[in-house]
């Protein structure tokens, strides 16, 4: 019992650092999609992740079946409609709105779970999603949340990142990491490429320089074959709704690297949404440990 929580801790551990790399490039994506169209710049970040990844994966290609490359095209699916939603609802409204309910997925994803898969959280991970949500509503204080199109297209949005997550968890047991992770690669970037070429007219970058070369060499290493093969490698040894705990980090990550790298500014109720954010992450992964604990020695 003791090593398999040890072996929790080390994956959710791993998986902050995922939400960490995805918050320490945002600003450096933020400043290159200035510049290049965002399907534009997902179809060439993802394709070259998939082509590397495939690469590392070359030996794995004997476990290659139908079913693999099924999965492995659901999760892209979802990630690339998660994205494009997103996309969509910046047009429409303010990106701290957009931001504050796609971070809602971390209440959406216990509910995911346990109507596909009849996983149930625990009651220490259902109080942390909630606080870390409290947390993120703080964090974009400056949102003005009504219900137009806005905000229904960053709902989807939430829904299928929280499907994403949902789904990772017993795909990933299933089936063949590497593959898994390649696939979905190559599935976002066959997605983008028909969705630049149906709202951008081309994939082709309008400026090739320093800026954008950069991004797509940071956001390929770190935030995409890094962050995504940890995510499926690691949820294998902890759960669907402690994982969308733990990527809340990624706002207030962001909130960090923009302080120090951007020179922006955090105002006091982002501080108060960051120590929220934390706190219903370490109340998800240090309450029922902490309950065990109690339980043996009442013993």
């Amino acid at each position: 019992m003791i090593h398999s929580k040890f072996k929790e801790f080390g994956a959710d551990f791993l998986l902050l650092l995922v939400a960490i790399a995805w918050g320490s490039t945002f600003f450096i994506v933020q400043a290159a999609v200035n510049e290049t169209p965002v399907y534009t710049f997902l179809f060439w970040r993802f394709l070259l992740a998939g082509l590397i990844m495939g690469l590392i994966s070359y030996k794995q290609l004997h476990h290659l079946t139908k079913e693999v490359v099924l999965a492995g095209g659901l999760l892209g699916l979802f990630m690339f409609l998660g994205y494009a939603f997103q996309t969509f609802g910046l047009k429409y409204t303010f990106s701290s709105t957009v931001g504050f309910i796609t971070g809602l997925n971390v209440i959406v994803v216990p509910f995911a779970s346990y109507l596909l898969f009849k996983h149930k959280a625990s009651i220490f991970s259902l109080l942390g999603a909630v606080i870390a949500a409290l947390g993120l509503y703080f964090l974009t204080l400056n949102s003005e949340i009504g219900f137009s199109l806005g905000e229904f297209y960053a709902l989807i949005c939430a829904i299928m990142f929280a499907l994403h997550i949902a789904c990772t968890d017993p795909l990933s047991k299933k089936y063949n990491i590497f593959l898994l992770v390649s696939i979905q690669f190559l599935t976002v970037a066959l997605c983008s490429l028909f969705g630049g070429l149906a709202l951008e007219g081309t994939v082709i970058p309008p400026v090739i320089n320093s800026m954008f070369i950069n991004a797509i060499v940071i956001t390929v290493i770190f935030a995409t074959i890094f962050a995504f093969w940890v995510q499926t490698a690691m949820q294998r040894f902890t759960t669907a709704a402690k994982t969308a705990i733990i990527f809340t980090m990624e706002p207030v990550s962001a909130g960090v690297f923009g302080y120090f790298f951007a020179n922006e500014v955090l105002s006091s109720s982002q501080l108060w949404g960051a120590v929220l954010i934390i706190g219903g992450m370490l109340l998800a992964e240090l309450g029922s440990y902490l309950a065990l604990m109690y339980r043996k020695r009442a013993l």
